[in-house]
């Protein structure tokens, strides 16, 4: 970075460039312009801005005026050159202004400019910033400095200025350029972006093929990003070119980085830097809990597990620290795991993590979830974050290195669950709490946490109660934590229960404890003694509490909202906030966020236990899951309906008696689904119910979204599995039919066209048995599409026409035209352009006519296709480009993908292969809707590109995956693919 220009003369402030009408800013890192505020200023001619450009360039030094020929016309200057050189001059002095164009020795300078005056000026100070951010270890503020750097180039430099100095000037600038993309990709992969940055260096390495640093930044992306041949094949095709346009071989980093990856070294596989993107300061997250102000006990074990996270943040010998806490419910694990993170947060300046992985319960935490949510406190965006376990936690592991971070993992379920949440890196340290001892967690230090002594319950319980009531007696209270096993819960509820009731005595709770002394013997057996704890907390609940602690505990899910919990208890919300926050206050719940509230799973365990024992009537609690589920149906037919004007699904649902949500927005109604995807489909999940089934399957159709998206793919297909089955075990035929066609889709979308045939079929079967059309055109579709993918046209045609039609017999306007665009898509296999296109234009314009829907995306991607096949391919990409904003807008990322591929197919037949190897690289980035057979089409097109591109030995690498997953896919485009390989693999 240090062979960036420096300008000092031109920082000087309270100069003449801050003339009345505004700041003079000037532009070489492009066309040589120059602006008065916003105002564009005229710079004349060619040879006039080339005269200014030299001036701006000299870093206010004079130029003399036999430089400035030179610099215009080099060694043969026209007879007039002196003269044409004083009228440029005078000419630029009344655009810019009296006192910045000077006059001195017979030469000419730019004096005075204001501060940030000259784009190349601003450049050089965020390169130089970003120089010592990254010096500092501070490679996130780095990174973003050099991306604003980069943005300040429009295009080539000093471009359309003639002269050999402009010539000199514009070779330096744009390998300046070059040199600051460099190291800001560097850093890129430094913190594990090597998924995005492979698109990228792909076009780069295209537009600079003997370009090294580019070749081995490639190299290093695709290996991480598990492409090993392709890595190895960019060495292959960089050897060659070099061999043949320079006669050299590589340089020794780039052979270093072969061998390095053929012996597979370790070190490679993984960034050395944090991964987020951070602003002015880093993302430090504070996720622990309140630590309990009446702390009391456990010595031993608060200095033990003190000096094990202390010995991670040491200057030498730095350790991934690990101790697992084991015990009973309800004997504080917890709470000494927060006091003693609270205790140590001292050394991790960089942040503490926290999770509840809810591993007591019926559901326990996925660790891909739990990963999702911390690298988004670490400050990962979005997109960034990949869909699969191993590339989370990988990700993850990346984000923490060089940072020192405590990770608090509550209520783990197994070791097999906590081992992707671990940080893995020096400097950090992990907290884990379980009901089970973790033996198998290699290097974890093991401490097994008992009931407290006497002596430790006996002042817990006077911290909460007060000194003088239990000095006063001191029996009666050794008999009240006796009674409670010692359990640092039960004796925090009953202190509790004492401390709010002033009037009564110790003696009086401890004789309330005798009489539940049935209770209190099994208190002291283990998971049953969590029961009895609870018991005394549950039994103090006014009626309306504990209705409501009951009712809630059937709601299976990670949390609850506020408006949810309302359909629940059948009650307005304000009153259910009421008894909510009372709830939270008695700790039988928790606040997990504003208007959002979640049992400890082992509190839910024993409020279901209340609900069944003390519900006086079973159908209060059969007409609460049903009100709960009415909810979720009515809001996300709502959702659906605001997304997909004119579908006439809704319409054909089944009918709720409990309302759902108003949304005042699209973007409103699209983040409540998306905000309660986990508990909306926890909830069609358990609603197998007589009575209640047919509205759960139908939850899964008003929330098709969530499926198709790709944020929660595997919960849907969990859920449209197990109401299938139900269905099929009711004989409910209507039911199980609308599952199969909730789970066609989403095997359709992954990509496992057998699967999703399987059930299409038989959901159409079913459907006509009970005389349900909808799924009809449903399963028809999927038919459809997977015949077109398979190359059955004959038959797609037919089961595609079948769908139009009946979307048109059932005036459904958005699903006839989805099926016309699917048409489209079948005709322009079919070598048929002109009818596709005029299909696609059909379902377009259907679409503008119901107003915003999601699905004109689609629309427009079939017309943008279909055009692309007929050669008209500028008005193809305005097509893809405009589906490409609109699936970006409504999170379908998948779909984004698909659309990148599409337009990297675009770009090939444009003969633009730098842009088809990019977006196929951002296609194989993001995801796609089709699982290994649009990869295996993706990977040839990317092939294609990069063959063209000279990259041969690359290509074959990726035709080489390709061709194992078309065929796999048994699909005709297999053949292709062969036929490509057969000249490559010969020589």
């Amino acid at each position: 970075m240090d062979g960036g220009p420096r300008v000092p003369e031109q920082r000087r402030a309270g100069s003449a460039a801050t003339a009345e009408t505004g700041t003079l800013r000037f532009g070489v890192l492009g066309p040589v312009r120059a602006w008065r505020g916003e105002k564009a200023l005229g710079t004349g001619s060619p040879q006039q801005r080339a005269l200014l450009a030299a001036l701006l360039l000299r870093e206010g030094r004079t130029a003399t005026a036999a430089e400035l020929i030179d610099a215009l016309w080099g060694s043969e200057p026209p007879s007039q050159a002196l003269a044409a050189v004083r009228t440029y001059a005078s000419r630029l002095r009344k655009v810019l202004g009296p006192g910045v164009l000077v006059s001195e020795s017979g030469g000419y300078a730019v004096r005075g400019l204001g501060e940030g005056a000259l784009d190349m000026s601003v450049a050089q100070d965020l390169a130089a910033e970003a120089e010592k951010a990254r010096g500092a270890g501070d490679l996130g503020t780095a990174r973003g400095l050099l991306r604003r750097a980069l943005e300040l180039w429009d295009g080539e430099p000093l471009a359309g200025v003639p002269g050999p100095y402009a010539e000199n000037q514009r070779a330096r600038l744009e390998e300046w350029r070059l040199q600051l993309l460099e190291s800001r990709l560097d850093m890129d992969l430094e913190q594990g972006g090597h998924a995005e940055a492979v698109s990228e260096l792909t076009a780069l390495t295209a537009a600079h093929p003997l370009r090294e640093r580019l070749r081995e930044l490639l190299m290093l992306a695709l290996y991480r990003s598990g492409r090993q041949a392709e890595a190895l094949a960019v060495y292959a095709d960089t050897r060659r070119l070099l061999a043949e346009e320079l006669g050299v071989d590589p340089r020794p980093g780039l052979s270093d980085l072969q061998q390095r990856i053929l012996r597979a070294d370790p070190a490679l596989a993984e960034p050395s830097a944090p991964v987020p993107e951070q602003a002015a300061a880093p993302v430090r997250p504070a996720q622990l809990p309140a630590t309990v102000p009446d702390f009391t006990g456990r010595a031993s074990f608060v200095a033990d597990l003190s000096a094990v996270l202390s010995s991670a943040s040491e200057a030498e010998g730095r350790v991934m620290a690990v101790s697992a806490l084991a015990g009973i419910g309800g004997v504080g694990k917890t709470t000494l795991a927060v006091h003693v993170a609270h205790r140590a947060r001292p050394a991790f300046p960089d942040g503490q993590l926290y999770v509840d992985l809810q591993g007591a319960g019926p559901r326990p935490a996925e660790p891909e979830t739990v990963l999702g949510s911390f690298l988004r406190a670490l400050g990962t965006a979005d997109s960034a974050i990949p869909d699969s376990l191993e590339e989370r936690s990988a990700l993850y592991r990346s984000v923490l290195d060089g940072r020192r971070v405590l990770v608090l993992l509550d209520n783990a379920k197994d070791a097999a669950q906590v081992r992707p949440l671990l940080p893995g890196t020096e400097g950090c340290a992990a907290l884990v709490t379980s009901r089970v001892r973790m033996v198998d967690l290699a290097g974890a230090q093991l401490v097994d946490l008992d009931v407290m002594s006497p002596d430790e319950a006996l002042s817990l319980f006077t911290k909460i109660v007060g000194e003088e009531r239990v000095a006063a007696e001191r029996e009666a209270a050794l008999d009240v934590v006796a009674a409670c096993g010692f359990l640092p819960l039960a004796i925090r509820i009953a202190a509790s229960r004492l401390a709010a009731r002033r009037t009564w005595t110790v003696s009086v709770l401890a004789a309330k404890l005798a009489d539940e002394r049935r209770r209190l013997d099994e208190l002291q057996a283990g998971d049953l003694a969590v029961k009895a704890t609870f018991e005394l907390g549950y039994g103090q609940l006014e009626p309306a509490q504990a209705r409501a602690f009951r009712l809630l505990g059937l709601a299976d899910g990670p949390d609850i909202s506020l408006a949810a919990a309302a359909a629940v208890l059948d009650l307005p919300p304000e009153d259910t906030e009421e008894l909510l926050e009372s709830l939270v206050d008695t700790s039988l719940l928790e606040s997990a966020a504003p208007n959002r509230y979640r049992f400890h799973d082992l509190v839910r365990l024993y409020a279901r236990a209340c609900a069944e024992r003390d519900e006086a009537r079973p159908s209060e609690r059969e007409a609460a899951m049903s009100r709960l589920l009415d909810f979720y149906l009515a809001t996300a037919a709502r959702v659906y309906a605001i997304e997909r004007p004119g579908d006439r699904t809704v319409d054909h649902l089944e009918p709720t008696s409990y309302r759902g949500l108003e949304f005042s927005s699209r973007s409103q109604a699209l983040d409540w689904l998306f905000a309660e995807a986990q508990s909306l489909l926890a909830c069609a999940q358990q609603q197998q119910a007589h009575g209640r089934l047919r509205r759960a399957v139908d939850l899964l159709w008003a929330a098709k979204d969530l499926a198709e998206s790709g944020a929660n793919g595997k919960q849907y297909e969990s859920a449209a599995l197990a109401l299938r089955d139900a269905a099929r075990a009711a004989g409910d035929t209507r039911a199980e039919g609308r599952a199969r066609t909730a789970l066609s889709n989403v095997h359709l979308a992954a990509g496992r066209y057998s699967e999703a045939d399987q059930e299409a079929r038989r959901a159409m079967e079913l459907a006509v048995a009970a005389a349900d059309t909808t799924p009809i055109s449903w399963a028809s579709t999927d038919r459809g599409i997977i015949a077109l993918n398979r190359g059955r046209y004959e038959e797609a045609e037919q089961l595609l026409t079948m769908a139009r039609d009946g979307y048109r017999s059932d005036g459904n306007r958005s699903g006839e035209a989805g099926a016309l665009c699917n048409l489209a898509q079948l005709h322009q296999r079919m070598n048929r352009t002109h009818s596709a296109i005029a299909l696609a234009e059909e379902g377009v314009q259907i679409y503008q006519q119901l107003g915003f829907n999601l699905r004109l995306a689609n629309a427009r991607y079939s017309l943008g296709v279909a055009l692309t096949r007929a050669g008209r391919l500028s008005e193809g990409l305005a097509e893809l480009s405009d589906a490409l904003s609109m699936f970006a807008n409504n999170r379908q990322r998948l779909w984004e993908g698909t659309t990148h591929f599409r337009i990297a197919q675009l770009h090939l037949a444009a003969g633009s292969p730098a842009e088809a190897a990019q977006h196929a690289e951002q296609s194989l980035a993001i995801g796609f809707i089709g699982g290994d057979l649009i990869r295996g089409s993706v990977l040839n097109t990317l092939g294609k590109a990069l063959h063209a591109l000279g990259q041969t030995d690359r290509a074959r690498a990726c035709w080489h995956e390709a061709l194992l997953l078309l065929e796999e896919s048994q699909v005709p485009e297999a053949s292709e693919v062969r036929r490509l390989l057969t000249p490559l693999n010969t020589t």
